[in-house]
């Protein structure tokens, strides 16, 4: 009996050690009150880049917008990268847009098989640059997993070989962080605005 509970905590470290740890999610308190109602439309920017790479930092930018549209509620436009290390958020905003989703790469380094990353992902209202929610997270993810093979023939075949490492290990990174987002209403305008942007 007593070599069961080594062998379960085996499993649990090296399940764990494949996660993803989310370690800070927090929303404004008014959120239900103001944002959930007027901050919809979003510019999605990585700054600085991840690993001082451009192209790195346009994947990241794109998964995400791409992951906000088709798994939360938010209508996101466009998608950028910017190299500063002072970007303000609200730099990024135009006519049509309600809030800059920016994604701030930690520590990202290709070691041996894999990634290992970590985010700060902060949701910005364009009217006042107040911060509307933010998120950290941050593991260590193997480049290679059949689980999102199609995700990274999609990504190298829209952005080339030279992010095919990064692909899986970002994905999931960057869907942890922002399945923490929360859910702003839609009208049915908005809805259809959504259904048009066609992701």
């Amino acid at each position: 009996m007593p070599l069961k509970r080594p062998s379960l905590m085996a499993l649990v470290v090296v399940l764990a050690s494949g996660c993803t740890a989310v370690k800070m999610s927090r929303v404004r308190p008014d959120y239900e009150q103001v944002d959930r109602q007027t901050t919809k439309r979003l510019v999605v920017v990585t700054a600085p880049l991840p690993a001082g790479n451009e192209r790195l930092g346009q994947l990241w930018s794109l998964i995400a917008r791409r992951y906000v549209n088709q798994n939360r509620d938010f209508i996101a436009k466009e998608n950028r990268v910017d190299a500063s290390a002072d970007f303000q958020p609200t730099s990024a905003c135009s006519e049509g847009l309600e809030g800059v989703l920016v994604l701030k790469p930690q520590n990202v380094e290709l070691r041996g098989n894999g990634v290992e990353a970590g985010v700060t992902a902060q949701l910005f209202r364009c009217k006042d640059g107040a911060e509307v929610w933010a998120a950290e997270a941050g593991g260590s993810w193997d480049a290679a997993d059949p689980l999102y093979e199609e995700q990274r023939a999609l990504y190298v075949s829209e952005m080339g070989e030279e992010v095919s490492p990064y692909v899986a290990p970002s994905f999931q990174l960057l869907k942890a962080a922002l399945d923490t987002l929360p859910n702003p209403v839609l009208s049915d305008e908005d809805v259809t605005e959504k259904i048009e942007l066609g992701e």
